[in-house]
């Protein structure tokens, strides 16, 4: 995906997070780092419910966007639901479930730096 593109895939992640009211958005930059993807995004949301209905939402603003069908993992549970949109990765949490895993501490030790939105 070129650079451009992939900015704005980022940039249309991080305002529907806003939008559906995600808390702790931290987006660490990934490119030249992980051959994963060139963005992770990690947020919360208040409960299963609002985690899944965000999780929904994103997938389906990426696809109507022109981006593509986003893969979704961990839908019904909703502890932990991955949302993989090729370029940009985003994992969003309850927030007892982000601070056992603690992504990123684990990801942003090894870039060098998160940074929080």
């Amino acid at each position: 995906m070129p650079a451009d593109t992939v900015d704005d895939l980022h940039e249309l992640v991080l305002a529907q997070l806003d939008d559906d009211q995600a808390i702790e958005v931290v987006s660490i930059p990934l490119e030249g780092k992980s051959s994963v993807a060139d963005f992770m995004v990690i947020a919360s949301g208040r409960s299963t419910r609002q985690v899944a209905a965000m999780a929904q939402k994103l997938a389906e603003k990426v696809k109507q966007d022109g981006y593509g069908p986003a893969r979704v993992e961990g839908l019904p549970a909703a502890d932990w639901v991955l949302i993989d949109a090729g370029d940009v990765v985003v994992h969003l949490f309850r927030p007892e479930v982000r601070s056992f895993y603690n992504l990123e501490r684990m990801w942003s030790f090894e870039s060098g730096e998160a940074q929080a939105s």
